[in-house]
């Protein structure tokens, strides 16, 4: 008897926490469903690391002002610069500091490719956009 009675409660609080945990579940996911979890980031869905490989070829320009910009890296800073926010991000994103990127250098190169409609006088950080 004392055992089924055990056997019981121990069935009644296996499917309590089986009802807490899918809860749980439930909660979490209307949480990140709302916060917009689908590419609420600088630069949507992509992170600044990931942004931050497509300047490959600005490697050089963004280490020594006076190297020349590739046109490659023009139109990869062109197509960033549409979203000033996430352009600033790659610039001072982990990868571009580990590939050698000089911030205060590199925040030029919009003006050195002579991207007419750059955001001149946007903030990035400690850096102003030229």
């Amino acid at each position: 008897m004392v055992f089924q009675v055990l056997k019981h409660c121990s069935e009644e609080m296996e499917a309590a926490m089986r009802y807490i945990c899918m809860l749980c579940f439930l909660v979490v996911l209307s949480i990140a469903g709302f916060s917009g979890v689908d590419g609420a980031g600088e630069c949507g869905k992509s992170s600044p690391d990931m942004e931050a490989l497509k300047l490959a070829p600005c490697a050089s320009a963004a280490q020594d002002e006076n190297a020349a910009v590739p046109n490659g890296c023009c139109v990869q800073v062109k197509k960033m610069g549409q979203k000033p926010s996430c352009l600033c991000a790659v610039l001072l994103s982990n990868t571009a500091k580990s590939s050698g990127v000089k911030p205060e250098v590199a925040i030029t190169i919009p003006k050195r490719c002579n991207i007419a409609d750059r955001p001149v006088g946007y903030k990035c950080g400690a850096y102003t956009l030229p």
